[in-house]
């Protein structure tokens, strides 16, 4: 909603306290009710600081600092979506004057004495810049609302709402990279739902759906800090990349995700162990640098084949030695 002329804050700096006094009464006038005021430099900018005004009618030659001076240090006081239109009162007319006031900050001039039809004309100019300020920061806001959102989305996976296969690629670049820097270990866990297919098949895919909702809220449940990242790696498997993090620790990680989901108690009459459970897969290593991210996934995956082999609901895993 655009901002009435009732509701604008106006700021009038003026030292003359005639010259302050007719102003406000011009203002009163237009339907500004109680005008702001200031008659020298350093109030005007606490003012400023306090009310933070539309509109500041600015007396060029001020008792204390300059209007000039006032005008700069009140656009550095600006935040990052503020902006104030700032009229100055001068008697000055020659062009330099005109350049040095718009070069502090200024937006308009009004010559003295001021007429009130002039200044009712500025004030209104300056309310629809005011206004379209606004606007455009609202804008802009709500766009970089949207844009996090498509972000997000674009990151989340749909179903199970923790990170998707497109994230967990650029977090396990981004973590090989830090511990490549630290010569620190990384691990990854890879999980799989034992069975999931016939889980599928026997209770429908909206019971599927479910089970893999629940896996992906215990994954992100045992992720031990807040770096850790849980994702889902593909159909009913899942990884969990563990920087900072030796064999030993991701391993303790891994069966404490799989006791959480056999805890769960997700019925599941096509398994050999009569609930849902899952098979983790356990690497670490220190990244060097003639290897890859893909090295550790690969050795993860191994693993996982490994648990699955040696008859699902268990981890394997090692740490792994590159010349």
């Amino acid at each position: 909603m655009n901002k009435q002329i009732s509701e604008l804050k106006v700021l009038v700096v003026e030292d003359s306290k005639v010259v302050l006094k007719g102003l406000c009464n011009y203002l009163e006038r237009m339907g500004i009710a109680k005008p702001l005021t200031a008659e020298t430099g350093l109030a005007a900018i606490e003012v400023y600081s306090r009310e933070r005004p539309d509109i500041i009618l600015l007396d060029a030659m001020l008792p204390d600092i300059e209007g000039f001076d006032v005008a700069q240090r009140i656009r550095a006081m600006e935040r990052q979506d503020d902006w104030t239109a700032i009229i100055f009162l001068t008697s000055m007319s020659k062009d330099e004057d005109l350049a040095h006031g718009i070069a502090a900050g200024g937006d308009d001039y009004l010559m003295k004495p001021v007429s009130e039809v002039v200044l009712k004309s500025k004030i209104k100019a300056m309310q629809r810049l005011v206004e379209m300020q606004r606007k455009l920061v609202d804008t802009t806001h709500q766009l970089n609302a949207a844009n996090k959102e498509l972000q997000r989305l674009s990151t989340t996976d749909g179903l199970t709402g923790i990170a998707n296969r497109r994230l967990f690629d650029e977090l396990m670049s981004r973590e090989w990279r830090r511990c490549l820097r630290a010569k620190k270990p990384m691990s990854l866990v890879m999980v799989d739902v034992d069975f999931f297919k016939l889980y599928n098949d026997t209770y429908g895919h909206q019971a599927g759906d479910a089970c893999l909702k629940a896996v992906a809220a215990q994954m992100a449940r045992s992720a031990p800090r807040a770096s850790d990242v849980a994702a889902r790696y593909g159909g009913e498997e899942f990884a969990l990349i563990l920087g900072n993090t030796e064999i030993d620790g991701a391993i303790w990680v891994a069966n404490h995700i799989r006791q959480n989901i056999a805890e769960l108690g997700l019925v599941h009459k096509k398994s050999s162990f009569g609930h849902v459970t899952v098979s983790c897969g356990v690497a670490s290593l220190i990244p060097g640098e003639k290897m890859t991210p893909k090295a550790l996934i690969a050795a993860a995956d191994q693993a996982l084949y490994l648990a699955k082999e040696k008859g699902r609901n268990r981890v394997e895993g090692d740490q792994i030695a590159f010349p």
